[in-house]
Formats: structure tokens, C-alpha cells, sequence
């Protein structure tokens, strides 16, 4: 039985002993995690650290090369939206009205109304023009308006296109050149303000300040017509004499109405001739009549006398 309990406690010592390694490695484990934070903490912070743990911190920490912005800007356009629209001839002028009433309807900020015609009588062929100038976020928008009131009206559209001009160049150089006369005449004003120099001098300095003011103000001038430009699109609708027998009935309106020319060519013509003519057969009338009345008739031989 001694011997059962000696064994006993043998084997007790040795489990005890081999549960307590690993626990010693996880310790140690710890104990070098724990470390390898301090050290990381010490680097950033600007402490020495091991040679090592420096090294590779600092290449953790080095930082990427910042990529260069490229500058862009978008381009500066100056829209044009032109619209055809084909109609019967009495109803182009109701058309006419009802799109330039939408116009007013947006207010003078969104659109404006910059010219207005109508040419024609109802019997025969007849045009129309509507010009407006619409806030170019707005003039798509504004166009689908104007497509609907015109499909109401029973109209057809003959032709849509939109055409820009880029201003972008004109705009910039129109900028660079105000920032360039505006620094020459803040100098040419400090020397009339100063007046230093000669007489002579400060007179060329003062035509010369009056010169440059005035291309700032052209400039500027030019510069806020082109903004305008930019901001606000061109919209122009067209209308013209359409329907079924319009395609028939328009060479033969053409052909009459060129026949009517050509007759009152020849009327002028004839009106012109008969002006010259008249007073140069007057003269001529008259002096044939001076002629007969002023020269003596002439003397008939007497018939000899019988004997």
C-alpha cells in the first residue's frame, strides 16, 4: 500500500508538472506580445526602439506619394436650339401667341422674349419667327414645352437642332487680359500719384491711363456678353404654312407669285420706256411743226400764157 500511494504521487507531480508548460510558453507569449505593443507604441511616439522593430515600423509608417490633382474645368458653351414646326396658315399666329405666353409663364429669369414676327396672309403662305433666350438648365425642358403646345395646336415638326459654340478660350483670354491692363493701370496711377517724372512724361502716363481704362471696360464689357451667352440659350422657333395640301398647293402659289414679279417688272419696265419716250417724242413733234410753219412754201412755175 506504501508503495500504491508513493506511485500515486509520482503520477500527481508529473501531471501537475506537464499542465504547467504550456502555461509557462503562454506567459512567454504574452510576455513578448505585450513587448512587441510597447515597442510599437515607443515608435510612434518617437522613442527609441530596437533596431529591428524600428526598421519595420518605419517602413509600416512610411507614407504613399500623394497623387497630383490635374486642374480641369468644364468647357464654356453657348447654346442655339432652333425648331420648325409646320402648320395650317390660320393657325400659326395661335401658336405663335400660345408659345410666347409659356415664355412669360417661366418669368424674366428663366426666359425672355427677344423678337416676334409673322409674315403672310391667311389665304395665302405664311411664316413666323419667335426668338427667346432661356436659361440654358432650363432649355431642354422648355423645348418639350413648346413640342406639346405645338402637338395640341396639330403642327408637325419639320426640323430640331441644337448647335453650342465653345467660348471657354475667349472667355480666358478675355480674363487674362483685364488682370494685365488692371495691373498697368494700378502702376500708371501710382506715377500720377507720385509724379515722378517729367511733365511731358506724366501727360503721356495720363492719356495712357485713359486708354487702358478704356479697353478694361471693353473687355469687361465683351466678357459679361459672353457669360450671357453661356448662361442663357438662344431658342428660336419657326413656323411655316403646312397640311394636306399644302405640299400641292405651295409651287403653285410659288409660280403665281413669281409671274406677278415678272409682270410688274414689265410693267415698271413699260412705265420707265413711256417716261423716256414721251418727252423725246414731244421735241421731236414740235420741232417738226416749228419746221412746216417757219419755212416758206415752195413757188409752182406759172403756166405759160397762151397767145
Amino acid at each position: 500500500m506504501r508503495k500504491t500511494l508513493i506511485c500515486a504521487v509520482s503520477v500527481t507531480a508529473l501531471t501537475l508538472s506537464a499542465c504547467s508548460k504550456p502555461r509557462d510558453d503562454t506567459d512567454a507569449s504574452y510576455a513578448d506580445g505585450s513587448e512587441t505593443a510597447v515597442a510599437a507604441e515607443e515608435v510612434v511616439a518617437g522613442e527609441p526602439a530596437p533596431p529591428a522593430t524600428a526598421q519595420r515600423a518605419g517602413e509600416a509608417s512610411k507614407p504613399l506619394p500623394a497623387l497630383e490633382k490635374i486642374p480641369t474645368s468644364l468647357p464654356q458653351l453657348a447654346y442655339e436650339y432652333d425648331y420648325r414646326w409646320s402648320l395650317e396658315a390660320a393657325e400659326i399666329g395661335s401658336l405663335q401667341r400660345r408659345h410666347a405666353s409659356l415664355c412669360e409663364q417661366q418669368g424674366p429669369a428663366s426666359c425672355q422674349i427677344i423678337g416676334m414676327s409673322k409674315t403672310g396672309a391667311e389665304s395665302s403662305e405664311v411664316e413666323g419667327v419667335l426668338e427667346m433666350a432661356v436659361a440654358t438648365r432650363q432649355a431642354r425642358a422648355f423645348g418639350a414645352l413648346l413640342e406639346d403646345e405645338a402637338i395640341d395646336a396639330g403642327a408637325e415638326q419639320v426640323s430640331a437642332e441644337i448647335a453650342s459654340e465653345e467660348l471657354s478660350k475667349q472667355i480666358v483670354d478675355t480674363e487674362a487680359r483685364v488682370r494685365a491692363r488692371s495691373d498697368l493701370r494700378d502702376r500708371l496711377t501710382e506715377v500720377l500719384r507720385t509724379r515722378k517724372g517729367k511733365v511731358s512724361e506724366l501727360i503721356e502716363a495720363e492719356r495712357s491711363l485713359a486708354q487702358v481704362n478704356e479697353e478694361i471696360d471693353e473687355a469687361r464689357s465683351w466678357l459679361r456678353q459672353m457669360e450671357g451667352r453661356v448662361a442663357y440659350s438662344r431658342v428660336t422657333v419657326r413656323y411655316e404654312t403646312g397640311g394636306a395640301g399644302g405640299s400641292f398647293l405651295r409651287p403653285v402659289k410659288g409660280a403665281l407669285g413669281s409671274l406677278g414679279a415678272i409682270f410688274g417688272w414689265i410693267a415698271a419696265l413699260l412705265i420707265l420706256a413711256g417716261a423716256v419716250a414721251l418727252p423725246l417724242g414731244g421735241a421731236w413733234w414740235a420741232q417738226g411743226a416749228l419746221r412746216r410753219r417757219f419755212t416758206p412754201a415752195p413757188s409752182t412755175p406759172e403756166a405759160p400764157k397762151a397767145s
